[in-house]
């Protein structure tokens, strides 16, 4: 077996509409709702698919339990989005007033630069972009691993 690429991820969240109101900001649209499920496929231009499983349970008191409590869950903890500038992904989040809640930030030496942000349900995305000139922005930390 040879896998060749991600084919989608599947993310899960209480409210398909409030989702879907924080994901049409990065071009993604439903594509199709499962008749048998409770999952939209949402795609953008690029042809990114992502699966909104809208089952949540919502009593989580605002927390991520795989990222924001002290014990450490097995699960996955974030996804990546490759994008075409950090500069650009920057200013549309800040348009938007979505937090950034850790970076522009570069990991290691390979040119890359990193933004974090939650999606209404906690879920962690970054989207990750080639280094470049961010001083209008207020420039990159270089991540430091405190262990």
């Amino acid at each position: 077996m040879q896998i060749e690429t991600i084919d989608h991820v599947g993310i899960r969240v209480a409210n398909l509409d409030r989702a879907m109101t924080f994901y049409e900001l990065f071009g993604f649209r439903v594509i199709h709702k499962a008749d048998n499920d409770p999952v939209a496929v949402v795609k953008n231009a690029e042809d990114v698919e992502l699966n909104l499983v809208f089952n949540a349970n919502d009593d989580n008191d605002g927390e991520n339990i795989l990222m924001d409590i002290p014990t450490k869950y097995p699960g996955f903890t974030h996804i990546a989005f490759r994008v075409n500038s950090i500069l650009e992904t920057v200013k549309i989040l800040r348009a938007n007033n979505i937090t950034i809640t850790q970076g522009p930030v570069k990991f290691g030496r390979d040119g890359h630069v990193s933004v974090f942000v939650r999606d209404p349900d906690r879920n962690t995305l970054e989207f990750r972009g080639r280094e470049e000139d961010l001083s209008a922005i207020g420039g990159v930390a270089t991540y430091e691993n405190e262990n």
